[in-house]
């Protein structure tokens, strides 16, 4: 079976996101900078290693209900080609999209992340958005963290550790690749 894996661009002090997030601005003033790495033309090669990864490892997502409101507009589609499961408290029917289908869970993360294991099979579940990755970690359910350290201060939006309880797990280096734009860490959550 694939991890369960948080995958955040974050700036230098800990925001995954800029202030006033809202469907105006879906990454919040200033937050789409996380994601030039993404975007940068050229690429460099290990940005492109790690986007392609990512882009392979994928099976199902997990998000919250906030960032399905303020991402399905730029999406304009399931965030990755894979079916999205959508932690809320005001359940719809399902939401087909060319990539994948949006399905609206009502109780809670533990069993958005059980049905979204069923569906990525082999593959990782990625968590999404700041607040759900939070509750799953306290819960002890994430097995890896990928980050994109970017070298710029936003001041101020979603940071992705505020909150979680402390002693929150330990985490375990595995991998370490520079590029120009960004740091790409790699941890595995150690329990």
């Amino acid at each position: 079976m694939g991890k369960v894996a948080l995958h955040f661009s974050m700036s230098l002090d800990g925001c995954v996101a800029g202030p006033d997030v809202g469907v105006d601005l879906p990454m919040g003033a200033g937050g789409e900078r996380l994601h030039d790495w993404l975007f940068a033309d050229p690429k460099a090669d290990v940005d492109q290693q790690v986007a392609q990864e990512m882009r392979d490892s994928i099976g199902a997502t997990v998000t919250g209900r906030r960032t399905f409101d303020v991402g399905i507009g730029p999406w304009g589609d399931t965030p990755h080609r894979a079916p999205c499961f959508v932690v809320t408290q005001r359940p719809r029917e399902p939401l087909p999209q060319a990539s994948g289908t949006f399905f609206f869970v009502d109780d809670g993360v533990e069993t958005a992340l059980r049905m979204a294991k069923e569906a990525a099979q082999e593959r990782d579940v990625v968590v999404m958005g700041a607040a759900i990755a939070r509750q799953t970690l306290d819960a002890g359910l994430v097995d890896e963290i990928n980050l994109q350290l970017v070298p710029i201060l936003l001041g101020d939006g979603p940071r992705l550790f505020e909150g979680v309880a402390a002693p929150g797990p330990g985490f375990e280096l595995v991998r370490a690749l520079r590029s120009p734009q960004v740091m790409h860490l790699r941890y595995r959550v150690v329990r």
